[in-house]
């Protein structure tokens, strides 16, 4: 059975502005793949990431290369070796995932032994200045966990301003790398102050030997320090828990992996995602099934999502319909 694998970019417009301590945008730069067999297709969806190195015109490459392994036969183990891990083979599993989902009749949380119910997603506040904060926080008071986007030398007044328009949220802050050694701990006491759930990535990726030698007041969060399974056992001694997003693992057939060796070494599970459609949720949103919090709100960060795309309520997220995927 021949397969025949095409993916192209796509924009969708973000809502606004996001920002993180990194820059800001306006759209989501995505890759769509795509591969047929047997008059039935399966999607994928990935998001490159400039941080990892990653245009979205290499990503297009790197998942158009495979197309003659595809074509030949090359299955998701085999992908595993032949593309690394990253955004372009993320898009290249979950659209064999769903591929074969589709020719065998049997849905992929049948075949994960999943049974999908509703999960509660955290929703992100763009970094900005506290007053902007404080008056985002207070719209989106009524959601049970928001997530804050940090990454300044003073957080310490955005942390307040949030927590006091934002009472009774649960508040995960991401400092995307942005704090220093030199304020490090300032802002942990600070957390702990504002009753804050989770702090991701403080320190730099590969400057975060520190995070071993002091008490962590409020757990931290591995994000851009952790990509694969591999990258786990090197993160017991100064994480408690790690971010697993398939943009980053290079898919489903990877993050599962991640995810059983990550409980089994004892850490904390996030399940994120990218700024992304529907599309590039929807295989997330199993993993995120039984994990200690998920954070997968892309499309409702975006003005325009794919269709039929997820449905979320608030910020309870539905399992994903076959029609958009799997």
């Amino acid at each position: 059975m021949r397969r025949n694998l095409e993916a192209t970019i796509e924009a969708f417009p973000i809502a606004g502005l996001f920002t993180i301590s990194r820059g800001s945008k306006t759209e989501a730069e995505v890759i769509t793949c795509s591969i047929s067999a047997d008059g039935f297709s399966g999607r994928g969806e990935c998001v490159p990431y400039r941080r990892y190195g990653e245009t979205v015109e290499q990503v297009l490459a790197d998942v158009l290369a495979v197309r003659p392994a595809i074509a030949a036969g090359a299955n998701r183990i085999e992908i595993q070796s032949l593309m690394k891990p990253g955004a372009a083979r993320n898009a290249v599993d979950c659209a064999l995932w769903d591929l074969e989902a589709k020719l065998t009749g049997t849905p992929v949380a049948e075949r994960l032994g999943v049974v999908p119910h509703p999960i509660t997603t955290a929703f992100t506040l763009s970094l900005a200045e506290p007053d902007a904060m404080a008056a985002a926080a207070a719209q989106h008071a009524h959601r049970p966990l928001l997530k804050v986007k940090l990454g300044t030398t003073d957080d310490t007044s955005r942390m307040r301003a949030v927590r006091e328009a934002a009472p009774a949220s649960r508040i995960i802050v991401d400092a995307n790398e942005g704090w220093t050694e030199q304020n490090l701990e300032e802002h942990l006491h600070v957390a702990q102050e504002m009753r804050i759930d989770l702090i991701e990535q403080p320190l730099p990726a590969g400057e975060d030997a520190l995070l071993a030698r002091i008490e962590r007041l409020v757990p931290i969060c591995a994000d851009e320090s952790v990509h694969a399974t591999a990258d786990l056992a090197g993160l017991r001694d100064r994480y408690d828990a790690v971010n697993i997003k398939l943009d980053k693992t290079g898919g489903l057939t990877e993050a599962l992996h991640m995810k059983a060796e990550a409980r089994r070494l004892g850490f904390g599970i996030m399940v994120g995602c990218m700024v992304g459609t529907s599309l590039a949720m929807a295989p997330a949103a199993l993993l995120a099934q039984d994990v200690d919090y998920a954070d997968l709100d892309g499309p409702l960060l975006l003005a325009r999502d794919r269709q039929p795309g997820l449905d979320y309520e608030g910020s309870t997220l539905f399992p994903p319909p076959s029609a958009l995927w799997g």
